[in-house]
C-alpha cells in the first residue's frame, strides 16, 4: 500500500498509487457515505477519474449498493486462453488472421449475430427470477419497448465486441506460447439495465430528500423492492457478459484455425473474470456488498488478467488475498488522459511508432487508444506486488479494436 488518507467523519482511503486531486476528491465523497465499510475504500494502482467514483475503486458496503459505481457496462471483463501453439507456428504476416477475426466477430456499437443457443438458458434464467415480472416489465416500459424486443436485442449482440477500449488480442508469453485474450462486457442490454437502475437510485434520493455531493453516488438499500430487482438484474447482466466473452472466444479461435494449418487445442484458460461488477462477499468477518469498479478479484490463488495497452505488456496474475484491498487488484493500465486529449496530443505517425510489431489498425479512428494515453503498465504492476504475483507476461502481436 502506498498512501492512506484519513479525515474526520470519513472512512479511510487506502491507495496503491499516488492519486490525482480530482480522483482523490471523488474518493473522499465516497468515503463519507454512511454505509461504506469501516475498513474504508481501496484505490487500485490504475485508478483515475470516473463517473461518481474513480475507475479502479473497490467499494465494500453494508446493506446498500451504488448502481453508478457498478456502471453501465455491467460485467465488463476479460477472458484469456493459452493455445498449444508456439510463435514459430504463426504465419509471417498476421494481417489475414486479423481481418478474419474482424469479419467473424461483429465490432462496434451494433450487433448482427445469429442467436446463439446459449441465449436460451440466459432468457430462461431471467424469467425464473422471483421479481422478473416486476423489474423487467418496468424496465421495458422505460425504454418504450416490449420485453420480447429487448430480449431480441440482447440475442443479437451476444458474441459481439462493442467499441471503445474493447479488444481481441493474440499474444506471446515468456515461453513463446500463443495466447488469445479479449475484453468486453454486457453490451447494450447491460447499458440499458445499468442506466435504468441509476435513475431509480437518483429518484429514491429525491423521494427521501437525501442530498449527496455527487448525484452518481445515489444508492439503493436492502429491504426495498428496487434493491432486490437490481441484484437480480445485475446478476443476469453479469452472466450475459461471461457468456458474451465465451462466444467471442469460440469465434476468435475458429478464425485462427482457418489460417493456421496445424492442429492445436486450448491448454489453459487463465480466467473469465469481471472487472465492473458487484457481489456479496465476506471480509473481516462481515458480509458485505463488494463493488469492483475497474478492479478484479484477487483472493488467494485466483487467476486474473491485467492487460496493458496496444504495444505494452499484459499479465496473467495470481491473487495473494490482501485483506486491505478486499482481495482485489487493478484491472489494467488505466488511462492517464481522456480520449479527446489523446486525439489532440498524438498523431497517426505516433500510433504507428508505438504499435510497431503489432498487427493492428493504425488510423485516426483508434488514435484515442494509443499506448501513451495509458499509464505505464509496469509501474502499475510494481505498485501492487502485495496484491498479486505474476504468472505469465504477455506481449501482443495482433490486436483487434472495437472502435
Amino acid at each position: 500500500m502506498k498512501n492512506i488518507y484519513v479525515e474526520e467523519g470519513s472512512r479511510p482511503i487506502k491507495a496503491w498509487t499516488d492519486i490525482e486531486d480530482d480522483a482523490l476528491a471523488q474518493a473522499k465523497n465516497l468515503a463519507r457515505l454512511p454505509f461504506i465499510d469501516r475498513n474504508g475504500v481501496a484505490l487500485m494502482p490504475d485508478c483515475h477519474l470516473g463517473r461518481g467514483s474513480t475507475v479502479g475503486t473497490v467499494i465494500a458496503t453494508d446493506k446498500a449498493i451504488i448502481p453508478a459505481a457498478v456502471g453501465v457496462d455491467i460485467g465488463c471483463g476479460m477472458n484469456a486462453v493459452r493455445l498449444s501453439l508456439k510463435a514459430s507456428d504463426l504465419p509471417d504476416s498476421l494481417l489475414a488472421i486479423r481481418r478474419q477475426i474482424e469479419r467473424d466477430v461483429p465490432l462496434g456499437a451494433g450487433g448482427s449475430r445469429d442467436r446463439p443457443a446459449a441465449m436460451d438458458s440466459l432468457t430462461s434464467a431471467l424469467h425464473k427470477g422471483p421479481s422478473f415480472k416486476r423489474w423487467f416489465g418496468g424496465f421495458a416500459q422505460s425504454r418504450k419497448a416490449d420485453e420480447i424486443s429487448l430480449i431480441k436485442k440482447a440475442q443479437a449482440q451476444l458474441g459481439t465486441l462493442g467499441s471503445g477500449n474493447h479488444f481481441i488480442e493474440m499474444c506471446l508469453d515468456e515461453n513463446q506460447d500463443v495466447w488469445v485474450m479479449l475484453h468486453s462486457g454486457s453490451r447494450g442490454i447491460g447499458n440499458m439495465i445499468g442506466s435504468y437502475f441509476i435513475e431509480k437510485a437518483k429518484r429514491r434520493m429525491e423521494q427521501f430528500s437525501i442530498h449527496l455531493p455527487d448525484g452518481d453516488l445515489a444508492y439503493l438499500t436492502e429491504g426495498d423492492d428496487d434493491f432486490d430487482d437490481y441484484v437480480e438484474a445485475v446478476n443476469w447482466a453479469q452472466d450475459y457478459a461471461l457468456e458474451n466473452r465465451r462466444v467471442m472466444m469460440d469465434s476468435a479461435i475458429a478464425a485462427l484455425r482457418r489460417h493456421i494449418p496445424r492442429e492445436f487445442n486450448l491448454t489453459q484458460e487463465a480466467i473469465n473474470c469481471h472487472h465492473n461488477y458487484v457481489e456479496k462477499e465476506s471480509h473481516f468477518g462481515r458480509n458485505l456488498w463488494v463493488t469492483r469498479k475497474g478492479a478484479i478479484r484477487a483472493q488467494v490463488g485466483d487467476l486474473g488478467i491485467i492487460p496493458g495497452s496496444m504495444g505494452q505488456r499484459s499479465y496473467i496474475v495470481r491473487g495473494k488475498g490482501e485483506l486491505e484491498s478486499y482481495c482485489s487488484c487493478s484491472h489494467g493500465a488505466g488511462r492517464k488522459m481522456s480520449r479527446t486529449q489523446a486525439r489532440k496530443t498524438f498523431t497517426v505517425a505516433d500510433l504507428v511508432q508505438q504499435t510497431k510489431g503489432v498487427e493492428c489498425r493504425k488510423d485516426k479512428m483508434v488514435l484515442d487508444e494509443i499506448p501513451s494515453s495509458y499509464k505505464d503498465i509496469d509501474e502499475v504492476m510494481a505498485n501492487q506486488v502485495d496484491l498479486v504475483e505474476v504468472v505469465h507476461t504477455l506481449k501482443a502481436v495482433l490486436c483487434v479494436k472495437g472502435s
